[in-house]
């Protein structure tokens, strides 16, 4: 309980680098629980998806599949609807543009937020560098103005000091692994999309020829 309560009191002593690291904290979990959940599940609905709109694309049920997708619950499936819409017309080199115009604004959408991680991984360690530093040059002046020397009269200064960085490295460590897994699980959404929206042009193209388009 002793050890509980200094460290408390060393945060509280460090205050001018512990709280802003501590709010910063709270964000990063905040953004870290939010696209947890908004990016769930995304590419293996796309392919689920996919194919079940691949049977009726192939026998040119275009209304059946475009009904499938506009709910627009996710990225997939506003991908989904909008190369489906321009399937009837447009031939497939349209149709692949269309495909990436559209994922490249799903893209942006997928990874809103994620640069507070970014920006929290690269500052909080300079952050809670700025603390310690403070904080030992608060501890020499107390024994410059007590007049003695020893490290006995600046130890609990350093520790309160060193809590800054070490806080500052512990939220720096969390924010650049999920900012890593992130990026990495949006890559690989795009990919699912990609892949499967190439699959849903080949199916409308034979499609259109099975109905004579």
């Amino acid at each position: 309980m002793q050890n509980q309560f200094g460290i408390i009191q060393m945060i509280q002593q460090g205050y001018y680098a512990t709280y802003p690291l501590i709010i910063i904290s709270i964000v990063c979990l905040a953004v870290i629980f939010e696209r947890m959940w908004a990016l769930r599940g995304i590419g293996t609905r796309a392919t689920k998806t996919a194919d079940a709109l691949v049977g009726p694309l192939r026998q040119g049920k275009f209304n059946e599949a475009l009904q499938r997708t506009e709910t627009g619950h996710t990225a997939a499936d506003r991908v989904f609807h909008t190369v489906i819409s321009g399937a009837r017309e447009l031939d497939r080199a349209r149709l692949e543009e269309l495909d990436e115009e559209r994922r490249f604004a799903e893209l942006v959408e997928l990874k809103r937020y994620i640069w507070v991680l970014a920006t929290s991984g690269a500052s909080a360690p300079f952050i809670g560098l700025f603390g310690t530093v403070v904080g030992i040059l608060a501890a020499f002046q107390s024994m410059a103005v007590m007049g003695t020397g020893g490290f006995s009269v600046v130890a609990a200064g350093i520790s309160e000091a060193l809590i800054s960085t070490a806080l500052g490295l512990a939220v720096a460590i969390i924010a650049v692994i999920f900012y890593n897994y992130f990026s990495v699980k949006i890559e690989n959404i795009n990919a699912a999309i990609h892949i499967n929206a190439a699959r849903l042009i080949d199916a409308a193209l034979q499609g259109r020829q099975a109905v004579g388009g």
